[in-house]
């Protein structure tokens, strides 16, 4: 069983999912000061229906690509490939886009979600419950469906990156209950500074295993039709990767500790090509620098409860 398979989901839902444990703190801690703590059914709702709705988007295209893998159609290989190379740029772009837009967001986060809590409130009591309710909804299934679509596109990995999703999303969970109940001080900028930091190189390794992935589809579809073979650019490693510049193989196999965690948390393989390096290194340089400039100087604001929380 290969534990480090659950690690990157792990951090990635703990992440996202303590993201969205603030917003569920916030909104009861503004009901509970607004004496309106009778609409908190609504938010747990919202949070279950949240989960829920994560969790049927990814079964149903876990069987599809599971569908996909077990179909004889001769090009069905080739559609599996370019499938799991789609959910793997799509992943990258929210993942990526997420981490950025939540740091320009951070200093407001607790201000947008108290008028949004107070604009409700104020309204007819079933209004107000579906007004919570969707708030919490939107956030928890935006938060889910991150989630979702980075274990869809590190689907061969099997069970465990499912697992370590279920794990981070009770960490989270744990964190906003010593949060905003037992009043426990969190540093919430250093929190997601460091986990910030983790998600960008996770993302990073998407970019290899998507590379991977169009360049075995291009060579799948090359051997089926010949008609496609001047496709392959380069031969006969690679398709579209070029040369083969790092064989690490025989002192650092990415199937053996430690090479398997550095595998699961930072993309290393223990062999790669030239576009795979190229393009690695220029998402750090872009993402990350984007990232970086919008942490300079940015933070969370820790919410403020009944008990003081910094």
């Amino acid at each position: 069983m290969n534990l480090t398979a659950a690690l990157p989901t792990f951090l990635i839902t703990l992440r996202e999912g303590f993201e969205a444990a603030l917003v569920v703190g916030i909104v009861l801690a503004c009901l509970k000061k607004a004496e309106q703590s009778h609409l908190n059914s609504w938010v747990f709702s919202g949070v279950a229906i949240g989960i829920l709705a994560s969790a049927v988007f990814g079964v149903l295209f876990s069987w599809l690509i599971q569908g996909i893998a077990t179909s004889e159609h001769p090009y069905a290989p080739i559609f599996g490939e370019f499938l799991e190379a789609g959910i793997g740029l799509f992943a990258i772009t929210m993942l990526s886009w997420m981490l950025i837009w939540m740091t320009q967001q951070a200093k407001s986060l607790k201000s947008e979600v108290e008028g949004a809590v107070k604009a409700v409130i104020g309204q007819h009591q079933t209004a107000a419950g579906w007004g919570i309710f969707g708030l919490i909804f939107i956030a928890v299934l935006r938060e889910g469906l991150e989630t979702v679509i980075f274990i869809l596109a590190t689907f061969e990995q099997g069970i465990m990156p499912a697992i370590g999703a279920v794990l981070g999303l009770f960490v989270a969970a744990g964190l906003g209950v010593l949060l905003f109940k037992w009043g426990v001080k969190i540093n919430i900028r250093l929190f997601f500074q460091i986990m910030g930091i983790f998600l960008l190189l996770i993302v990073a390794g998407l970019v290899i295993s998507v590379l991977k992935h169009l360049d075995a589809g291009v060579g799948i579809l090359a051997q089926i039709n010949p008609e496609y073979a001047g496709l392959c650019l380069t031969q006969p490693a690679s398709c579209l990767l070029g040369n083969l510049v790092l064989n690490a193989q025989g002192f650092l196999p990415d199937k053996q500790f430690p090479g398997i965690v550095l595998k699961a948390l930072f993309g290393y393989r223990d062999q790669l090509y030239f576009v795979q390096v190229v393009s690695y290194l220029l998402f750090l340089i872009t993402v990350g620098g984007f990232y970086l400039q919008e942490v300079n100087g940015k933070a969370i604001a820790p919410p403020k409860t009944e008990k003081t929380v910094s």
